[in-house]
């Protein structure tokens, strides 16, 4: 059976990533699901001089539950148009173990947020950056105004509806079923 790693790029407890994440896995119940939750993962502020003393084994951990994984799918929150200090600094603790730390694994990125460009600046930043990492971007899905389109735990707005269903069989067909 195929292994999905899911995650949210926050570590808020009441995090609409996260919902969106919770969300979409349950399109995914043929393959088996782990979810990452990032306050597993908390380790001290990345800088050179804390490099020197080791790497935490949170970083480690995070790099194996990848490595063991088929594909990855992900819903990042966006602080200040970018992304959160949570998933900021496993990404900087990761990527000094291994810089290919998404280890070429297809991904499904995501983002939401309160408002109408949907976590847009981080979508483009990871859409750019991730592949440095490793990551084989599959497909996107950006769920703008999340108060508004996401309600009794699923998407509500129709035509957004429908391409999140597009997008996930889209992403089931490349990465999952074709490999």
């Amino acid at each position: 059976m195929k292994k999905i790693i899911a995650f949210a790029g926050s570590n808020s407890s009441t995090s609409i990533n996260r919902q969106l994440v919770q969300h979409t896995l349950g399109y995914f119940s043929e393959f088996d699901l782990t979810f990452l939750d990032l306050n597993d993962f908390e380790m001290p502020i990345f800088s050179v001089d804390r490099e020197k003393e080791g790497f935490p084994p949170q970083a480690q951990q995070f790099i194996q539950a990848i490595t063991q994984a088929d594909a990855i799918i992900c819903s990042l929150a966006e602080h200040n148009r970018s992304y959160t200090v949570a998933f900021k600094n496993i990404m900087d603790w990761c990527s000094r173990l291994d810089m290919n730390f998404f280890h070429n694994k297809p991904m499904m990125l995501m983002s939401t947020s309160p408002g109408g460009y949907g976590g847009g600046n981080v979508m483009k930043a990871a859409h750019s950056f991730f592949p440095k990492c490793g990551a084989d971007v599959v497909t996107t899905f950006s769920l703008p105004s999340f108060y508004q389109n996401f309600t009794a735990g699923k998407i509500s707005n129709e035509d957004l509806h429908n391409e999140h269903q597009e997008k996930i069989q889209f992403f089931k067909e490349k990465a999952l079923l074709g490999r």
